[in-house]
């Protein structure tokens, strides 16, 4: 009892708590405010609907996605008062000038670093040519030779060869992840670059602040400083109603001396590892590259660690000094909420429109917007083999739902869906004809594409193209192919919650 009652205690107490209903108390401050303008009278109603109306032809000429202009406009005139506020607090997406100065300016210094040492490459398939240019011209980083690339299937192989690498490290390590959760895994992990800052080394580390929020303590940033690791915490989780609080850094991003990079799924807890299971096995999958193609990942960190600080760099001292003699080409590139593209799901979408015999895909989570289911279906009505591979059991049960009343649609048109049955697939790639593959920490939903940063890795015609096909059918030996009856199989009352649900989903 008194362990039930520290439990209680120990939440109400938390952080996350704490910040969590001070954000619903301003909520409810917008709901009585509405109520109550909704008491004076008819004509504040009418005015305030004429506002909603006002702003939902505003919405309709903005360049959102469809589906996320259908949230608002629902929102707006279902909910005509605190609709209104709620989009002018959290949907328009306006940016303070200096913000947009800062942004621009750290684009342009990334784009200006990335040219310097531009090498002219000539693809020979005129499809990935194309894309290579749209990534080039989206977020300034372009395609690399002479990397090695290795496929990590498990989060366990992740953690070994991560471990190895940083003990090699002789000039500095960058690392940013979503989560950091105290543990087995992490303790390692800082074991050794504690020691490589007395070694004098320059460590440098980037946590997402909801990501890592109740799985640290409070003292977890000053011990690290006081270690000597250079830390930020990014987009500090505050009770202030802003649609900022939605903007998180979901990467996973590990750089070592400039010539050792590791992208993928994994985060730094002990779930990933398998010490901790909550959701039967954890799959994941992470990709490390040695070489030029590095200097694409170290771009990425300076750039948001730029973002976060006043930090000056000598871009000169984190170069690769490295290069290997490889088949393949490899592009390391990201993506985020302010940079106005969706420049992996748009890459997504090219792999799986110029798929000519197969696309394999998994994703912990599915919840698509019109171009991606489009593109899916149309691949698999024009004959090629799209396949999905899903959780069978879930993390996030109400995500979960939404992610399977997808799964109908998709079946009808020819795409089979998979679901991992030992536990949770966390793994994010897509393989395609044994030629071309991204592997790195994108769901298949609107919070990656739309809301988070996030970061991959394209191969080419790389050994480790063939490694995460081989991957995706070994894990098919333990799957479960989803019948069409199955999706069927579904209550009133429950197709009734989901289909609400859909419409707001581009902004849950």
């Amino acid at each position: 009892m008194l362990k039930i009652l520290k439990n209680i205690f120990k939440f109400f107490m938390s952080r996350v708590t704490i910040i969590s209903i001070l954000l619903l108390f301003q909520l409810g401050i917008v709901f009585f405010l509405a109520y109550q303008l909704w008491r004076i009278g008819i004509y504040i109603y009418i005015i305030f609907y004429v506002l909603s109306i006002i702003a939902s032809l505003f919405i309709l000429n903005r360049s959102f996605n469809p589906a996320y202009k259908i949230s608002w406009i629902m929102l707006v005139l279902v909910i005509p008062i605190a609709g209104y506020i709620f989009y002018l607090l959290f949907g328009s997406l306006r940016m303070s000038k200096n913000r947009k100065k800062l942004i621009k300016a750290l684009d342009n210094e990334l784009i200006n670093e990335a040219s310097k040492y531009k090498d002219e490459i000539k693809l020979e398939d005129a499809n990935l040519e194309k894309l290579a240019t749209y990534i080039n011209n989206t977020t300034g980083l372009q395609v690399q030779r002479n990397t090695m690339s290795k496929f990590l299937p498990s989060g366990e192989d992740f953690h070994k060869e991560l471990l190895a690498e940083l003990k090699k490290a002789e000039k500095f390590i960058f690392m940013e992840y979503f989560i950091i959760r105290e543990g087995h895994m992490w303790e390692s992990i800082k074991e050794v670059l504690i020691q490589k800052v007395q070694e004098g080394v320059d460590v440098r580390l980037i946590y997402d602040d909801f990501g890592s929020i109740n799985k640290v303590s409070y003292k977890f940033k000053k011990e690290l400083e006081s270690a000597g690791i250079k830390v930020v915490n990014f987009n500090p989780y505050r009770p202030r109603l802003t649609m900022i609080i939605n903007y998180r850094d979901h990467r996973k991003i590990t750089i070592i001396d400039g010539n050792v990079g590791f992208v993928g799924g994994a985060n730094l807890a002990d779930e990933y590892i398998n010490r901790v299971r909550k959701f039967g096995y954890w799959k994941d999958a992470t990709v490390v590259i040695k070489g030029e193609a590095v200097w694409n990942l170290t771009l990425l960190f300076i750039q948001m660690w730029k973002f976060s600080t006043n930090d000056d760099f000598d871009y000169a001292k984190y170069r690769p000094t490295v290069s290997y003699n490889t088949t393949g080409y490899v592009l390391p590139f990201g993506d985020g909420p302010l940079d106005g593209h969706q420049s992996i799901e748009m890459s997504y979408i090219n792999i799986i429109n110029n798929a000519k015999k197969y696309v394999y895909i998994t994703t912990p989570y599915l919840v698509l917007d019109n171009e991606m289911t489009t593109a899916l279906k149309t691949a698999a009505q024009s004959g090629v083999d799209v396949r999905i591979m899903m959780p069978h059991i879930p993390d996030k049960k109400l995500v979960f739902m939404i992610s399977r009343s997808y799964y109908q649609d998709l079946i009808e048109a020819g795409v089979k869906i998979y679901e991992f049955l030992p536990g949770f697939l966390h793994s994010k790639y897509i393989v395609s004809d044994d030629e071309i593959s991204i592997v790195g920490t994108a769901n298949l939903d609107y919070r990656s594409f739309y809301l988070h940063y996030e970061v991959v890795t394209l191969l080419y015609k790389t050994e480790s193209v063939i490694d995460v096909k081989r991957d995706f059918d070994k894990a098919l030996e333990v799957c479960h192919l989803v019948k069409l009856e199955e999706t069927k199989k579904v209550s009133i009352l429950k197709k009734a919650l989901v289909s609400f649900l859909r419409v707001f989903s581009p902004m849950i």
